[in-house]
């Protein structure tokens, strides 16, 4: 048996500039964090001659073209795993559809337990861009790399999306008392809302590739939010960061109608009203969870309480995709 885990992520700056539309033409460039709340994956040879697949659906099939998970399908295509004997599990901390990037944690996560279970060795950066090559060249996901990247390497770092398609990353250099600073007041709650991030990406995504004056200059704008956020953070300037992180809001709300609704907006507006610094909608928008950059966290929570937000409390990972159990 394998057992591997993933850590989920929350975006810091510059989050929409990873999507190949973009940074094929302009360059990206997001500061990203894996946080404890991971997906896992855990793989058992069987005697029985089928893949019994357990996710939200429980598939048991005879070959690898009858499996209807397409990530899970495409992974086993990919490392040539034909031979149905396969017991594949997925469980997570957080549901899909929230915003942490979980679509990328599975995928890394599993093809980390396929290569464990092949006795295959792989990189942190080999893992992502595998991953990557399945989501978005494979399947066709109107998505970008950063989910995959920051899942696979894990930490608080900063990553630059090259136009040829390379991905330089480096860890943000955070003094710990800014670290712990940090930690302490982003606050996550959980809007009920679940939403597939790609019918908002795509919107984005055709935007950019036609041109579209208004996403590039919002996207634009948003990666040099990107580098002043790093900047924020690396000088322990965490009140300047939670003010980039409101700006980040208002211009991410405008790249879509999808992005926010009344209901997220209100939320939003009580929360500034009552201990928030900053914050944002995590992931693509429209769902998901709000993070807020606390001045006053107790009265945060007693407000997000008040509202009927549940709180979901998490630490920094710095160990990114990793084999938890191998027997």
């Amino acid at each position: 048996m394998i057992i591997t885990r993933s850590p989920l992520r929350i975006s810091l700056g510059g989050g929409g500039t990873d999507l190949p539309s973009y940074y094929r033409e302009y360059g990206g460039f997001l500061v990203a964090a894996a946080i404890d709340k991971y997906v896992y994956i855990i793989i058992n040879q069987r005697f029985v001659e089928q893949f019994l697949l357990k996710y939200s659906l429980l598939e048991e099939v005879a070959s690898v073209a009858d499996i209807r998970h397409p990530i899970i399908r495409e992974s086993l295509r990919a490392l040539d795993s034909q031979r149905p004997n396969l017991e594949i599990t997925s469980i997570a901390d957080i549901p899909a559809g929230t915003g942490l990037g979980s679509s990328g944690s599975f995928t890394t996560a599993l093809l980390k337990a396929l290569h464990s279970f092949k006795k295959n060795l792989i990189s942190p950066v080999e893992l992502a861009e595998q991953a990557c090559d399945i989501e978005i060249n494979r399947l066709g996901e109107p998505i970008g790399k950063q989910d995959q990247y920051i899942a696979a390497i894990g930490g608080i770092t900063a990553f630059t999306f090259h136009q040829d398609g390379r991905v330089e990353y480096r860890p943000a250099h955070l003094s710990e008392e800014t670290l712990f600073s940090l930690e302490d007041n982003l606050l996550l709650f959980f809007t009920g809302y679940s939403r597939s991030a790609s019918t908002i990406l795509k919107d984005q995504n055709d935007r950019a590739k036609q041109n579209d004056r208004a996403i590039l200059e919002n996207l634009h704008f948003t990666k040099e939010l990107g580098f002043k956020s790093l900047a924020a953070l690396e000088t322990g300037n965490l009140a300047e960061f939670a003010r980039l992180m409101d700006v980040h809001w208002q211009h991410k709300k405008a790249r879509s109608t999808g992005m926010s609704n009344p209901q997220i907006n209100a939320w939003y507006d009580y929360a500034m009203a009552h201990g928030a610094s900053g914050g944002k909608v995590i992931g693509a928008g429209g769902g998901g969870f709000l993070m807020f950059y606390a001045g006053d966290k107790a009265m945060l929570r007693h407000a997000m309480k008040e509202k009927g937000l549940q709180e979901v409390r998490f630490r920094f990972d710095f160990e990114g995709t990793k084999v938890v159990t191998q027997n």
